[in-house]
């Protein structure tokens, strides 16, 4: 199983969290996920979460004009956002809770 595998299964919620910091855009997000180490994602991999977060109702969209010029997109949580990312947040805590308790006895053996 390769890293996008992983990747594809916590995306939406750390992008839901770097949303929820305050009203951002995507290159800013793209720049947070590269600066914690996840180098390899792209904008083409980031807009379609971006898009699925905002029909789902758990960030905003709005379009202004950038201090850069052109039109961008901003995005900011929602409180239905709000309240799936602490849902989130406590599901990621207990699943990873449990693959460190196996992965940890495994490695003792």
């Amino acid at each position: 199983m390769d890293n996008a595998q992983l990747m594809k299964g916590i995306l939406e919620g750390l992008v839901l969290s770097i949303v929820a910091r305050g009203e951002t855009y995507g290159y800013e997000i793209l720049s947070v996920l590269e600066n914690a180490g996840f180098e390899a994602l792209g904008e083409g991999t980031l807009y379609p979460v971006l898009t699925r977060l905002d029909k789902n109702g758990l960030i905003a969209c709005r379009r202004a004009k950038s201090p850069l010029g052109p039109i961008r997109k901003y995005y900011s949580v929602t409180e239905k956002g709000q309240q799936e990312l602490a849902e989130f947040r406590a599901r990621y805590a207990a699943l990873s809770a449990s693959a460190k308790k196996i992965l940890e006895e495994h490695h003792e053996s």
